[in-house]
C-alpha cells in the first residue's frame, strides 16, 4: 500500500501524469498545486427576481477581493501575496505550499445592469451575490404608415 508523502501529493505524480504543454499551465500548477480547478467554486441560484451566486475564496480577506462590472461580464478577482519578512521571522522554511497569486472569472450577467444593482457580502470565505434579473429596454414597435394615392 502507498502512503503519501509529507513532500508530495503521491510518489507516481511527476512519472504518469501528462506533459506540460504552455508555460500558463506550469504557472498554475506552481501558484495553485495540482488542485487549481477546484478554486472559486460558485453556486448560482435562479429566485423569482434575481440569482443568488456563491462563490469561495478562502483564504482570502475582503480587501483582496475586487468586483467589476464590464460590458455585461461580471468580473471576480481575488489576488493574494505572503509577506517574505513574516516568513523570515518565523524560522527557516522548509517547504511553502502557500504562494502569491492571483485569480480572476467571469460570469455573464447582462448589459442592462449597474455596479448599483449587484449586492455583495463575504462572510467566512464566501461571497455573496444578488444580481436582480432585469429585462432588456423594449424598443418600440413598428408601425407602417400608411401611402396615399
Amino acid at each position: 500500500m502507498l502512503m503519501p508523502s509529507i513532500f508530495g501529493e503521491s510518489l507516481f505524480d511527476d512519472w504518469f501524469d501528462f506533459p506540460e504543454f504552455t508555460d500558463a499551465d506550469r504557472t498554475e500548477k506552481k501558484l495553485y498545486g495540482r488542485h487549481a480547478d477546484r478554486l472559486m467554486k460558485t453556486d448560482v441560484h435562479e429566485m423569482d427576481d434575481h440569482y443568488e451566486m456563491d462563490i469561495d475564496l478562502p483564504g482570502f480577506k475582503k480587501d483582496e477581493i475586487t468586483l467589476e462590472l464590464h460590458k455585461g461580464n461580471l468580473i471576480v478577482s481575488a489576488a493574494k501575496g505572503l509577506d517574505k519578512d513574516e516568513n523570515d521571522k518565523k524560522g527557516r522554511m522548509i517547504r511553502q505550499e502557500r504562494y502569491a497569486g492571483a485569480l480572476q472569472r467571469s460570469f455573464y450577467v447582462g448589459e442592462n445592469l449597474t455596479e448599483e444593482d449587484i449586492r455583495a457580502k463575504f462572510e467566512h470565505g464566501v461571497l455573496s451575490l444578488q444580481i436582480p434579473k432585469k429585462d432588456a429596454p423594449k424598443v418600440p414597435e413598428k408601425k407602417a404608415i400608411l401611402i396615399e394615392g
